[in-house]
């Protein structure tokens, strides 16, 4: 049964949540070790699928379906991010397959994730959390990295490129230790009796820009991990973007997501999914049953360069990250039943590289910012040559899609501070 994205809401992650915890619970398992973890697919944009080990094979992926120990994540034309618990993350440029042969928690409480790139590009970014363990495998290589790291590789047909953005590591080889530190890039081949090689760099990748976004938009909410005392980050980047928390008598701090008046109904729209040994479906079989009891309220673009915010979509279109805070338009919105703000689409720096391969929305590396996009570096260039020195020189910033003529449009920075004004 194909599931198309749309049906996701807001209040889907609540439900398959709930799905998750008794689906890994190993009874088999010693009393060291659980199969208990909290692991999502925190976003999907595009093409994406997941086997979720119910026989099935892959299956259209939706954001918030809980990752578990032999699932396959698969990207298209797509990309995708895991999340972890500790709010450390993976993402999958498009046309790559990752699986997590291993993810388990030790009597302590520490988590042990193993994640095999067979196929494209991850990224893999860690938190400075102790005690955890996190394995990259690819060939016959296990690759251990330490906390705060933060690495990309790219799986080809006869190596690997490990190129090492933040942190260091150490690999294990037959021939002793290969240290590779920061801004350094390791080539691994499959078999693991060549010794691997460094360079003393790393190359640009077009889809480093969209990694940077996501890993700054999980940093924003670092300082948010000890909230409510837990031990966690997860999940914290989301809600604190798409929601605010606030003490409600007798029940404590709750959560509750913007653009949602008192008649939104969480579970109007989504899905049961069925995880082996959960027993969790509706119908009683491993598929993913769709609820649609409503028409499904989105906030979207309305054309080309204005995005509209709508009540009772509780975020459900909304792009992660992008639009500044959200407070303010949700307030707007619940009251008139919708508010917009201007907006521009960026490839990022598609240019050199071979060009992005992202050409569509659907891509990851495309993305929506709040107000007027910077003019272009020959559109800038002319500006001074017009003014002359002192005489203002044009604004900096980077391609976008589309013109701007330095005469039509007004100058502004690439997305004004956040917490704007909704018209």
């Amino acid at each position: 049964m194909k599931l198309p994205a749309s049906i996701a809401t807001a209040g889907l992650s609540v439900l398959l949540f709930a799905a998750a915890l008794p689906a890994q619970t190993d009874g088999a398992a010693s009393a060291s070790v659980s199969k208990v973890r909290i692991v999502r697919l925190s976003e999907v944009k595009g093409t994406v699928q997941l086997d979720r080990s119910t026989g099935r094979g892959f299956e259209p992926a939706i954001t918030n379906l809980p990752i578990v120990e032999q699932n396959r994540l698969q990207t298209g034309t797509g990309v995708a991010e895991v999340e972890f618990e500790d709010n450390s993350s993976l993402r999958l440029a498009p046309d790559s397959i990752v699986e997590f042969p291993e993810l388990s928690r030790t009597s302590a409480g520490a988590t042990i994730s193993s994640v095999h790139i067979l196929k494209g590009m991850a990224y893999i970014t860690l938190m400075k959390s102790r005690g955890s363990e996190f394995n990259v495998l690819y060939g016959s290589h296990k690759i251990s990295l330490p906390p705060a790291t933060h690495i990309r590789l790219q799986v080809n047909d006869n190596d690997a490129k490990l190129a090492v953005l933040d942190g260091a590591l150490t690999i294990d080889t037959p021939h002793g230790p290969v240290e590779v530190s920061k801004k350094k890039t390791v080539t691994l081949l499959a078999a693991d009796d060549i010794n691997p090689t460094v360079a003393k760099n790393v190359s640009a990748d077009p889809f480093d820009a969209w990694d940077k976004q996501s890993t700054e938009y999980h940093a924003r909410a670092a300082a948010y991990s000890a909230f409510g005392n837990s031990p966690y980050a997860y999940g914290v980047s989301d809600m604190m973007y798409y929601g605010a928390f606030a003490n409600v008598g007798g029940c404590g701090s709750m959560w509750r997501p913007y653009f949602a008046s008192a008649a939104w109904d969480p579970y109007s729209a989504g899905a049961w999914a069925y995880y082996s040994g959960a027993g969790y479906s509706w119908a009683g079989e491993p598929s993913m049953i769709a609820v649609i009891s409503k028409p499904i309220v989105r906030s979207e673009m309305s054309n080309s360069n204005s995005f509209v915010f709508r009540k009772d979509s509780a975020g459900l279109g909304i792009p992660r990250g992008d639009l500044g805070q959200l407070n303010k338009f949700s307030d707007h919105a619940v009251l008139k039943g919708t508010a917009s703000t201007s907006v521009y689409v960026s490839a990022g720096s598609s240019a050199g590289s071979g060009g992005m391969r992202a050409g569509t929305a659907s891509m990851g590396a495309v993305s929506i910012h709040r107000g007027s996009p910077p003019p272009s570096p020959s559109e800038s260039s002319t500006f001074s040559a017009r003014s002359g020195p002192g005489g203002g020189g044009g604004a900096r910033g980077g391609s976008s899609v589309g013109s701007v003529s330095p005469s039509s449009a007004p100058r502004s920075s690439p997305a004004p501070a956040p917490g704007g004004h909704p018209k």
